[in-house]
């Protein structure tokens, strides 16, 4: 799946089957559902989780609890609108997902 596949699915009343927590997550935020997004990311005990969870503490307007989670992600903190963020934060978890596909 790309990253216009995925935000064709915004369409939908679920997230793709077969998507990471992660990509759910964002999936859920932004079909605004903050609350579900954060579970998901917060359950995601790995870097990708923590860039998640940056990200979502962005949109939340808490710029400190962001740069906790980015230095967990080990990725600098993001200047970027927030659109372009989840775009690149999607783009990144869909390649992966790809390449690990059997």
């Amino acid at each position: 799946m790309d990253l216009d596949a995925f935000k064709v699915s915004l369409a939908g009343d679920s997230p793709p089957a077969g998507v990471a927590g992660t990509l759910a997550a964002l999936w859920h935020l932004a079909k605004g559902e903050w609350d579900a997004a954060h579970a998901l990311a917060q359950a995601a005990d790995d870097a990708d989780g923590a860039w998640v969870h940056a990200h979502l503490h962005r949109v939340e307007g808490d710029p400190s609890n962001a740069g906790y989670w980015y230095r967990r992600a080990g990725r600098s903190r993001s200047h970027a609108p927030l659109d372009v963020e989840w775009d690149e934060i999607a783009s990144a978890l869909l390649r992966a997902q790809a390449h690990a596909a059997p």
